[in-house]
């Protein structure tokens, strides 16, 4: 049987090998007769050929380009999570505390690291933060606060009232000494029997909801350290956190004075994780530091540097301005023997030249009066007379009964304001005032040793100015102090009673009428000098996602109000039809 199948496979075998001869021949043959021999007509139908060829090319890269269309239709390029954004921060961070952020690196890692009770929303007004609600009570005097259900510490422990009342007892304490201790100043904080936490305040303070945007620091951390060793304990370097980012590491950078603060994502934060899987930022101690560290990639955005510098920046980043309700003022010391003399201040508001100290900084607003119309609607406003350099020269002169007058300017060296101190210098000096500049840089030295002290004769500084109008701060008499806002040391009793007045009432058509009253008296009376509106100048990569169109800000840090839906990652996905 195996010899019958061997012979018969292979008989198949000759006979398959003689049929590919026969059809290898029979191939040759065609290809002679139909192709080789043919070839010496093919100039006589070389046009043919070309068009047909050129009809087949033609259909294949329609096909192509059509494939590519429908593909291009059905997907999109969109947002995706994971990734790191770097963002430049200038001032050293000498503690992670939120309860002392001072520098303006400070101040960002504790907005990226801590919730707060309330928070500026999306329209520039006050919202609820860690709140899930906020109550006046007694035309304001009371408010009680009832916290969301499941908010956690980035450790997984719970934050409660408990956690509130520890940080408010924190802030209120004199051995603590945080930057927070004028929100909470005269205030009992307390739970009551229905489990809300209650601020008690001595008076009505219709807008006391602003106050309550300071961080809470955790109990269950910090319960058993002492106040005024707060800052110096562990969790300044490595914080447990209610933020949307936490900590995770710190490293020294390329440079000597820069340093890489890494934080993650914290998956308990009460809006959701981020699309971010971590944000970096990078503290430097000068401007170009930052403009360097921008332009060579190393960070993906920052909010350090004006329009000033756009023409040194790469052509790799957008710059988007956004207004913020902050104003720059040219603050008179009355406690100040030759400032305090009325017409010195009004000869000095006359003689300068307010038009050039704005045009030293460009891209920001005029700001005549310290209340803006995004925070409340006045019928009317008081006229600021118009520049006349020689009646002022001629006053001044006057005034200082043949001698020279010498007063100090000091500023911070933050944006335009050293250029502007330079030239309102010039125009002191052209009315014949001996005036000399000095430009701190901006931290808490600057807090203590300048604007605690009084230390200077005019100060030239921006002031925030929130999202609701509250003025008692800067201009009452009881805030002329060295814990005290008021950098005019104004005291006029009569303005007193407008600011606690408007303050006192929600009734809001009584509350213009009040802050009406208040500007004749400050135009009046000069305690300070209106220069420009605040701007955000924000630089950030083009390839990134960053702050909303929709978010209008009241200060430079509530850029990070939408934070969880900032992005660095794009990816490609098919539309669902």
């Amino acid at each position: 049987m195996a010899n019958f199948f061997k012979k018969r496979g292979q008989k198949l075998v000759k006979k398959f090998s003689r049929a590919s001869l026969k059809a290898s021949e029979e191939s040759k043959e065609h290809i002679k007769e139909n192709l080789i021999e043919r070839l010496a007509n093919f100039k006589d139908v070389r046009l043919l050929v070309l068009e047909w060829g050129l009809m087949a090319l033609m259909l294949i890269m329609l096909s192509a380009a059509q494939a590519v269309w429908f593909g291009e239709s059905y997907a999109n390029s969109s947002y995706v999570q994971g990734g790191v954004y770097t963002e430049a921060t200038i001032g050293e961070v000498k503690s992670l505390n939120p309860l002392f952020a001072t520098t303006s690196s400070e101040k960002v890692l504790s907005r990226l690291m801590f919730a707060t009770i309330a928070t500026n929303d999306y329209s520039g007004h006050v919202g609820i933060g860690l709140a899930k609600s906020i109550t006046p009570l007694e035309n304001g005097r009371i408010w009680k606060v009832t916290l969301r259900e499941g908010l956690k510490w980035s450790d997984g422990e719970d934050l409660t009232n408990a956690d509130v009342l520890f940080t408010a007892d924190l802030i209120k304490n004199p051995a603590t000494s945080t930057v927070y201790n004028s929100n909470l100043q005269g205030v009992k904080v307390y739970e009551s029997e229905e489990k809300e936490i209650v601020f008690e305040l001595a008076s009505a303070y219709a807008d006391f909801m602003s106050a309550l945007n300071f961080p809470i620091v955790p109990k269950h951390i910090l319960e058993n350290v002492e106040p005024k060793l707060l800052i110096e304990n562990s969790f300044s370097k490595s914080p447990v956190v209610s933020g949307a980012f936490s900590f995770n590491a710190l490293q020294s950078g390329a440079s000597a004075d820069e340093k890489v603060f890494y934080l993650t994502a914290n998956p308990y934060y009460y809006k959701g994780k981020t699309l971010l899987n971590s944000f970096a930022v990078h503290t430097y101690q000068t401007k170009d530091a930052v403009l360097g560290a921008l332009n060579s990639g190393s960070v993906t955005a920052t909010a350090e540097l004006s329009e000033a510098e756009s023409e040194k920046i790469n052509t790799a980043f957008i710059q988007r301005d956004s207004g913020i309700n902050a104003g720059v003022f040219i603050f008179f010391n009355l406690d100040n023997e030759v400032v305090k003399n009325l017409d010195l201040r009004t000869a000095i508001r006359q003689g300068i030249n307010l038009e050039g100290l704005r045009a030293e900084a460009p891209g920001t607003s005029s700001l005549d009066y310290p209340l803006l119309a995004s925070q409340i609607k006045l019928t009317s406003y008081p006229a600021i007379p118009a520049m006349d350099f020689e009646v002022a020269k001629a006053k001044i002169a006057e005034l200082s009964g043949g001698g020279q007058i010498g007063l100090r300017v000091a500023t911070v060296n933050v944006g335009f304001l050293p250029k502007i101190a330079r030239k309102l210098e010039e125009d002191l000096k052209n009315l014949g005032i001996d005036a000399t500049v000095t430009v701190y840089e901006e931290g808490q030295d600057f807090i203590t040793n300048v604007i605690t002290k009084r230390d200077y004769d005019l100060l030239l500084y921006e002031t925030p100015l929130g999202a609701e109008p509250d003025l008692l701060p800067y201009y009452h008499s009881s805030q002329a102090s060295m814990a005290g806002l008021n950098l005019s040391n104004y005291k006029n009793y009569l303005v007193d009673d407008l600011l606690l007045g408007a303050r006192d009432t929600m009734d809001e058509a009584l509350r213009v009428k009040k802050y009406e009253s208040f500007l004749n008296y400050w135009v009046a009376e000069v305690p300070a000098i209106g220069v420009y509106q605040s701007n955000l100048t924000y630089y950030y990569n083009r390839e990134v996602r960053t702050y909303g169109n929709n978010v209008r800000l009241v200060t430079a840090l509530d850029r990070f109000l939408d934070v969880n839906d900032w992005a660095v990652n794009k990816a490609t996905r098919n539309k669902t039809p």
